[in-house]
């Protein structure tokens, strides 16, 4: 080897990335993922959630799950399985467009 290819090259070998520390960068980008994979997992249980207590509010609301036997009571089975609306996403939709409690209506004496 020459004296002038050992200098070509003593210039390319200071060209190369440094291969050692390319790991350290990628942390921060694992951790923005996960943080974002819990927080997308989170809203998913929340929507399940909302979606499970608009649908007992509902049938609620319309006495879908009254107690045959004793008047005014609520039949508790039926409340865990009742399908109020005919789509999970209407409950959803009506428990996020409706985040105030609805005025209770005045009664006439």
């Amino acid at each position: 080897m020459s004296d002038s290819e050992g200098k070509i090259l003593k210039i390319y070998d200071k060209s190369k990335p440094e291969d050692e520390d390319f790991h350290d960068l990628n942390y921060p980008v694992y951790w923005a993922w996960a943080l974002v994979a819990v927080l997308v997992g989170l809203v998913f249980w929340l929507c399940i959630a909302l979606v499970n207590a608009e649908n007992q509010r509902y049938a609620l609301i319309t006495n879908q799950c009254a107690d045959p036997v004793f008047k005014g009571a609520i039949d508790q089975p039926c409340l865990r399985t009742v399908h109020s609306r005919e789509h999970w996403w209407e409950h959803l939709w009506y428990g996020v467009t409706h985040v105030k409690p609805e005025a209770p209506e005045k009664r006439r004496r």
